[in-house]
């Protein structure tokens, strides 16, 4: 055996050895496995959206229905998948242009709607989404295998979590302070946001039972809240902005889709906020009235109404079997089809 074998060996040996402890050493804190959250596993669920309307329905908005969906439980007791592809921290909007203008989708979609990104027309709010509706659509077929075997492995290893153990995680942790004009993206606790395959986020149950990490997570609503400067739309830009919503879910229903709104749960500070900002008559009754489209508002349902949110604005994975279970049923009285459902005792 030649030298240079010997030492390749030695270093696979030495590599092996350090990867292992690091994972169980992780292990050992308390950490698990997620999946990153990224363009390919978003345009992975992309292309889940042509199943036949009776097989699934499509969840598109931001952070709160990620959270407030609990995936396993909706195939469970309506039979059906369901394809998630809201955003954290972006508008819906382009998601549902985009499937207004694709002539295969003719399904199911529930629109989540947070008033302060969807009724919003700032850039910041929509360029993620452009930018992973751009990717699906060059998605190569090499990426395509690239992301299987990724997947395969971070459903394995918990060292592989990019969000909070990458080494670009562990610099942000430093906290080094920003140069003047540098924004510097808040921390969010590594138990407020675990995502799994099917892109469902969760708390984990020690961010639930940790006040002092769900105020940390209250004070990056207030610090987004402080720098916000966008005023609510009105005027000519609202008659605009509910005309392209319009138009949108025309282009869907016109192909025997289904398109349905739902106001999911805040509370505390952060709903009363909402409530002045964007009142119910003005934006969200009119949303309904313009689309001729029916509309969830977590405040019209007893079973819905009483969560509180830990940190104002999504629920914990217990509230949120609770919150499925009643949408799958509200949708059923308002007439959304699910011929697959299990027959219940």
């Amino acid at each position: 055996m030649s030298k240079f074998l010997k030492a390749g060996i030695l270093a696979l040996v030495i590599v092996a050895c350090a990867i292992t402890c690091w994972e169980l050493l992780l292990r050992q804190k308390g950490y698990d496995t997620a999946f990153d959250d990224d363009e390919m596993l978003w345009a992975n669920k992309r292309s889940m959206v042509y199943q036949p309307s009776d097989e699934a329905t499509v969840f598109i908005g931001s952070s709160r229905i990620k959270f407030d969906l609990a995936i396993d439980l909706w195939r469970k007791i309506t039979g059906e998948d369901a394809v998630q592809l809201a955003m954290q921290g972006n508008s819906p909007r382009p998601i549902l242009f985009d499937l207004a203008d694709d002539p295969k989708f003719k399904g199911k979609l529930v629109v989540d709607v947070t008033e302060g990104l969807f009724f919003s027309l700032n850039p910041q709010n929509n360029s993620e989404p452009e930018g992973r509706i751009k990717f699906y659509k060059k998605w190569t077929p090499a990426q395509q295998v690239s992301f299987k075997l990724n997947k395969v492995a971070e459903s394995k290893l918990v060292f592989l979590d990019k969000t909070f153990l990458s080494l670009n995680a562990a610099l942000n942790e430093l906290h080094i302070p920003d140069r003047p004009g540098v924004f510097h993206f808040p921390d969010f606790p590594y138990g407020f946001h675990r995502v799994s395959f099917d892109r469902q986020a969760h708390m984990t149950d020690a961010f639930v039972a940790d006040t002092n990490e769900q105020n940390k997570v209250k004070a990056i609503w207030q610090f987004f809240a402080s720098i916000n400067k966008e005023k609510p739309l009105d005027g000519p830009m609202l008659d605009s902005f509910f005309v392209t919503i319009k138009n949108a879910v025309d282009k869907i229903r016109a192909r025997g889709g289904e398109v349905i709104f739902l106001r999911t749960p805040s509370s505390g500070p952060y709903w009363m906020g909402e409530q002045m900002g964007f009142p119910r008559q003005k934006y969200w009754e009119r949303l309904l009235t313009t689309t001729g489209c029916k509309g969830i508002h977590f405040t019209d349902y007893p079973a819905m109404a009483h969560f509180v949110c830990p940190e104002f604005s999504h629920l914990t994975p217990k509230d949120g079997l609770v919150f499925t279970k009643e949408l799958a049923t509200v949708l059923e009285e308002q007439g959304w089809k699910f011929p697959h459902k299990p027959a219940t005792n």
